[in-house]
């Protein structure tokens, strides 16, 4: 039983990290970045996420809570983290051109 505990705890500080991780990421974004890439505000995603991460924090694992706080913080990061990093230019790859495609330089064929 032992071992069961210490992987519950390790999975408890893994999604609070998780968590906290897309709520630091919320907050250093752009404000009008979240509204550009329609996603709601900024404003509302520090709220959701917050409140996510202290319930993630504060409730067991196996509880209801948590596991909605951790469906908040998965849809932050699958769906609205990709969409404001593309409108506020933090795309993630570094040193492209506009003409690279996803496998590499566009040169028109020739």
């Amino acid at each position: 039983m032992q071992g069961f505990a210490g992987l519950m705890s390790l999975l408890s500080l893994a999604l609070t990290l998780f968590s906290a991780f897309a709520l630091v990421d919320a907050v250093i974004r752009r404000e009008d970045a979240f509204r550009a890439a329609d996603k709601k505000t900024k404003p509302f995603w520090l709220v959701v996420l917050g409140i996510a991460f202290v319930v993630i924090l504060l409730f067991p694992i196996l509880s209801f809570l948590p596991i909605i706080g951790l469906i908040a913080t998965i849809v932050y990061i699958v769906d609205v983290r990709p969409a404001v990093r593309q409108v506020s230019g933090g795309g993630g790859r570094r040193g492209g051109s506009s003409s690279d495609g996803p496998y590499g330089p566009y040169n028109g064929g020739r």
